[in-house]
C-alpha cells in the first residue's frame, strides 16, 4: 500500500518512514523542509516532496499525486507555542483541518495523527491515579488546546463522514536528536554522555519519557491497521523523576555532572501517570526496559562524538 506522511522529515517522522519502508510499503512524504532527512537508501520506494500543510492546495496536490491508502500526519509545532500563537495555530489547527478535509474530499478514509499527552494537563488535576483516554482534557497551553481541538475535529469527521481517523498521544518523546518541546529529560542523558555538565531547577519534577523508536513503531502499527477499536491511544512511558533519571545516567557514567537547584517539583508536573493498555494490548506493543533506552541514547551520542562506548 501507499502511505502519505505529512511532516515526515522530522524527529518521529523519519523513523516512522523507515519502518514503513522496511515493511515493504511505498511512502510519499510531504514536508516544508524536504531536505532535512534523506531516504536515498530506499530508492523509488520513498519519495519526498515540498509542501506546506497550512496551504490547502498543497495538501490536495500531495494526495492527488500520491493516491495514498493511508495518511499519517506528523506535521505540527512541538512545544507550548505560547510565544508564536498565530503561526502555531496555523500549523497545529489549520494544518490538521486541511489534512482531514483534503483526505475526505479525495476519498482517503484512514488517517492517523499525532495528538499529545499535553491535552491532559497537570497530574494534580487527577491525583495519584492513572489517567486514560476518556478522562477530562485539562491542558491549558496553546499547544495543549490545539491538540484538544484536533481530537474534537477528528471525532466530528468520524461521526459525520464515517471516516476512520485515529489519534495517538505521545508522552515525553526522547532520543539523542530531540531539540524541541520537552527536552530536560533528553539533556539529562545527552549532555553527560558528551562529558558536559548539566543543571536543572527541581529534582523531583516528574516526566513520562518514551523512546522515539517506540513511538515511531506505535504510529506505524496503528497506521497500517485498517481501523482501530478506539479513536485515541496513549503511548504512556516511564514515569520517572528527574532525580531518578540522573541516577540511571550516573549508573552508566559515574562521573556525570548532573545537579539540581532544589528538591521538590512533583506538584508542578504534567500528566505522568498514564494508562496505555489500549495501545499496548490492541497493537501488541512492548517497550524495552527504560534503562536500556537510556544506555542506547548515551552510546549513540558518544559514538557521534568519537568517545568510548559504555555499558
Amino acid at each position: 500500500m501507499t502511505v502519505l506522511v505529512f511532516g515526515g522529515t522530522g524527529f518521529i517522522g523519519q523513523r516512522a518512514i523507515r519502518r514503513l519502508a522496511d515493511r515493504g510499503e511505498k511512502v510519499v512524504c510531504m514536508d516544508i523542509n524536504p531536505r532535512s532527512a534523506s531516504f536515498d537508501e530506499y530508492g523509488d520506494q520513498v519519495s519526498v516532496m515540498y509542501g506546506d500543510i497550512t496551504q490547502f492546495e498543497d495538501v490536495i496536490k500531495a494526495i492527488l499525486a500520491s493516491k495514498p491508502d493511508r495518511i499519517l500526519n506528523l506535521a505540527y509545532l512541538l512545544g507550548s507555542g505560547d510565544d508564536t500563537p498565530h503561526f502555531t495555530m496555523k500549523l497545529n489547527v489549520l494544518g490538521m483541518d486541511n489534512c482531514f478535509e483534503a483526505a475526505r474530499v479525495c476519498g482517503v478514509n484512514r488517517i492517523v495523527y499525532a495528538s499529545s499527552l499535553a491535552s491532559s494537563g497537570q497530574q494534580s488535576h487527577f491525583g495519584e491515579r492513572l489517567i486514560n483516554e476518556d478522562d477530562a482534557k485539562m491542558g491549558t497551553s496553546q499547544y495543549a488546546v490545539h491538540k484538544i481541538f484536533n481530537e474534537f475535529q477528528a471525532d466530528q469527521y468520524n461521526s459525520i463522514y464515517g471516516m476512520s481517523i485515529t489519534g495517538i498521544r505521545p508522552a515525553n518523546v526522547t532520543g539523542p536528536d530531540k531539540v524541541r518541546g520537552s527536552t530536560d529529560h533528553v539533556r539529562c542523558v545527552v549532555l553527560p554522555a558528551m562529558g558536559q555538565p548539566v543543571s536543572f531547577p527541581k529534582k523531583d519534577i516528574m516526566r513520562l519519557p518514551v523512546h522515539v523508536d517506540d513511538v515511531a513503531e506505535a504510529f506505524v502499527r496503528v497506521t497500517l491497521a485498517n481501523s482501530s477499536h478506539y479513536p485515541l491511544y496513549n503511548t504512556g512511558g516511564e514515569a520517572i523523576s528527574m532525580g531518578d533519571l540522573a541516577d540511571i545516567v550516573r549508573g552508566y557514567l559515574p562521573d556525570a555532572q548532573i545537579t539540581f537547584e532544589s528538591d521538590g517539583g512533583r506538584e508542578d508536573s504534567g500528566n505522568f501517570l498514564v494508562d496505555n493498555s489500549r495501545l499496548l494490548g490492541e497493537f501488541e506493543l512492548e517497550y524495552p526496559p527504560f534503562h536500556t533506552r537510556v544506555l542506547q541514547i548515551i552510546n549513540e551520542v558518544r559514538e557521534s562524538e568519537g568517545l568510548p562506548l559504555v555499558g
